[in-house]
C-alpha cells in the first residue's frame, strides 16, 4: 500500500510504500504547492526509528564482534540488560502508526534472537510499519529466513568475515529476502574493503554493500578512527566513484562528508547528512530515547516512562542536538549537504576544509 503524507508543520510531503519500504520526500513547498528544491530540516515526528529490542547479546560471552574485527559500539560484551518486552514494543509502535514509515530492530545483540521475534514483526506489519534488522548471521535458521521474507522490507548481515556470515547471506538469498551487507569501515578494515571492491569479491546476489563509518563509542577505539588525510581514503572513494558493481553501494549518514569531499559522480539527491533528531531517533531496550543510537552516554537521552515519543521529539534536549547541525561550518559552500558531520564525535568527520568549524 502506498501513502502520501503531508507534513503541515514543516510544509513538505513524503511518500511511502509499505510493501517495499520505498520512501521519497519532496522539498519545502511554496504557497502554490510547488517544490522549492530546498530540503526540509526535520519532520514533525520521526520517519525512521531504530528500536533496541535487544538488551543483551547472547554471543557476547564469546566476544563475537571482537573476533570478527568489529568493535561493538553498544558494548554488548559487557552490558547485560533484559530484552524489550512485547508490551513495550507494541506501545511504541502504536504511537508511530501512520507517522513512522520504518523501524530498524537492533540493540545489544541480534534481533532475530529475541524470544518474541515473530511477534515483533507482526506488530509492525499490523500497524503498516515496515521492519528491517541487522544480524551477525550466527543464529539465522531457515525459519528466521522465512519470517524475514514474509514480514521485513530488508535484512542486513554484518560483515563478520566468517562461515556463518556467508551461510546467513545464502539462506536469505535462497528465500528471496532483500539482503545487504553492513561493512564497518575503519582504520583496520579499509584495506580489505579496497581489495574486495577492486576484485569484486563480495558475495554474489546481494542487494547492496552499506559502509558504516567506525565510531569511538562503546568498545570502539579511537585508534580505529579513519582520518581524511589517510591516502587510503582517496583510494577507497576513487574505486566507489569510478567502478561499476553488480550491487548498490551505500553509506551511513556519518560518512557523507567523506563522500562529498572525495567523489565526483555521486547523485546528490541520494545523500542524507545526519538524520539524528531530524528524521530518525533511537529507543533503547530501557526505553531511553536519543537522537542517535551512537549517543551511548545518553547525553541527549530522555526516558519514555511518563512521556510520549512526540514529547521527547519536541524536547529541549533534542533541540540541543539539532542546533549543532544547524550552526556548524557556516561559511562552507556544501554546508546544507553535510551539516558538519557527526554532532557526537566530531573526530570522525572526514573533512580537512579550511571552512570546517565544528566547535559550538
Amino acid at each position: 500500500m502506498r501513502y502520501k503524507i503531508s507534513d503541515k508543520k514543516y510544509n513538505y510531503e513524503y511518500f511511502f510504500d509499505t510493501a517495499t519500504g520505498f520512501y521519497l520526500r519532496t522539498g519545502i513547498l511554496d504557497k502554490l504547492g510547488k517544490d522549492t528544491g530546498k530540503d526540509p530540516f526535520m519532520a514533525n515526528f520521526p520517519h525512521l526509528i531504530d528500536i533496541g529490542v535487544m538488551g543483551h547479546c547472547i554471543h557476547g560471552k564469546i566476544g563475537l564482534c571482537i573476533k570478527a574485527g568489529v568493535e561493538c559500539y553498544q558494548n554488548g560484551l559487557n552490558l547485560i540488560n533484559p530484552n524489550m518486552t512485547v508490551e513495550d514494543f507494541e506501545w511504541i509502535i502504536k504511537q508511530c502508526k501512520m507517522k513512522t514509515n520504518q523501524v530498524a530492530l537492533g540493540g545489544r545483540g541480534d534481533p532475530d534472537q529475541h524470544e518474541s521475534f515473530e511477534d515483533l514483526l507482526k506488530i509492525c506489519r499490523n500497524n503498516n510499519i515496515v521492519p528491517s534488522y541487522t544480524t551477525s548471521g550466527l543464529g539465522v535458521t531457515e525459519e528466521i529466513a522465512k519470517l524475514s521474507k514474509r514480514y521485513c522490507g530488508a535484512v542486513a548481515v554484518s560483515w563478520y568475515r566468517s562461515d556463518y556470515t556467508l551461510h546467513a547471506i545464502n539462506k536469505f538469498l535462497k528465500h528471496r529476502v532483500k539482503t545487504s551487507i553492513h561493512y564497518v569501515l575503519s582504520n583496520s578494515s579499509i584495506d580489505e574493503a579496497i581489495d574486495r571492491l577492486s576484485n569484486n569479491s563480495f558475495p554474489k546476489g546481494i542487494n547492496a554493500i552499506i559502509f558504516l563509518l567506525h565510531k569511538p563509542a562503546g568498545l570502539g577505539t579511537k585508534k580505529n578512527v579513519l582520518k581524511q588525510d589517510d591516502p587510503r581514503i582517496k583510494e577507497f572513494f576513487d574505486i566507489v566513484d569510478s567502478k561499476k558493481f553488480s550491487f548498490q553501494i551505500g553509506f551511513d549518514s556519518c560518512t557523507v562528508p567523506g563522500v562529498l569531499n572525495n567523489c565526483k559522480n555521486i547523485i546528490m539527491e541520494s545523500l542524507e547528512p545526519c538524520e539524528g533528531g531530524r528524521f530518525s531517533c533511537y529507543i533503547s531496550s530501557e526505553l531511553i530515547m536519543t537522537p542517535c543510537s551512537f549517543d551511548v552516554e545518553e547525553r541527549y537521552g530522555l526516558s519514555l516512562y511518563g512521556k510520549s515519543i512526540r514529547q521527547i521529539w519536541n524536547s529541549k534536549k533534542f533541540d540541543e542536538f539539532r542546533n549543532k547541525l544547524k550552526l556548524r561550518c557556516p561559511k562552507c559552500s556544501i554546508r546544507e549537504d553535510c551539516m558538519g558531520g557527526c554532532p557526537l564525535m566530531p573526530e570522525i568527520t572526514l573533512c580537512n576544509k579550511k571552512e570546517k568549524k565544528i566547535e559550538i
